[in-house]
């Protein structure tokens, strides 16, 4: 695995676990040479793991949009900074500079990220893996979701599978590494 697409808050949140959950996981990258491919800020979580991968040797990608190049304050010390016209370029490519993705807290754009790098994973236009980093339970009430989904026969067992949960770093990028995607989900019709 050589690159990973990181999902985070452009804030900082209310608890210090998520900025030392967010240098934690810079420092894993930059050990493991797996260049970070993010957003773009400078700000929240988001420019801190950035900033944890360069001041540890490692290489960041930034993608950011022209529309929160400032709002955002576009971070202008990185490896490289790819400016795109739209969200929706932002996300084409990061997705393709990746070979995983991994979300930290984060508010709905986080949210928004990684459920559509779930979902097509889960159809098949990617077969990269995709994980939460569940820093100071910030995740259990989704993962309890998504087990809900489940139940209810709203989400398959291997593909509620191939989302990698964790809240020890070594142990999700150990996943990520290791991961085997599952065949494509298939339709039959009732008869």
């Amino acid at each position: 695995m050589n690159s990973i697409a990181v999902f985070c808050g452009s804030s900082i949140g209310a608890s210090e676990a998520y900025r030392e959950g967010a240098i934690q996981l810079g420092k894993e990258l930059a050990k493991r040479q797996i260049t970070l491919i993010y957003g773009g800020a400078s700000v929240g979580i988001m420019g801190t793991v950035a900033d944890t991968v360069l001041q540890e040797g490692g290489k960041v990608i930034g993608v950011i949009p022209t529309l929160l190049e400032e709002r955002e304050i576009s971070h202008q010390h990185l490896t490289d900074l790819i400016v795109v016209n739209t969200m929706h370029e932002r996300k084409s490519k990061m997705m393709e500079l990746a070979d995983g993705f991994i979300a930290l807290p984060g508010g709905p754009g986080t949210l928004e990220e990684l459920f559509e790098v779930f979902t097509w994973n889960q159809i098949g236009l990617h077969q990269k893996p995709c994980g939460i980093l569940n820093i100071n339970h910030y995740y259990d009430l989704l993962i309890s979701l998504f087990d809900h989904m489940q139940n209810e026969q709203f989400l398959q067992a291997h593909n509620r599978d191939t989302l990698l949960v964790d809240d020890n770093i070594a142990a999700l990028l150990d996943k990520c590494a290791t991961y085997v995607p599952p065949a494509v989900k298939t339709y039959q019709l009732s008869k």
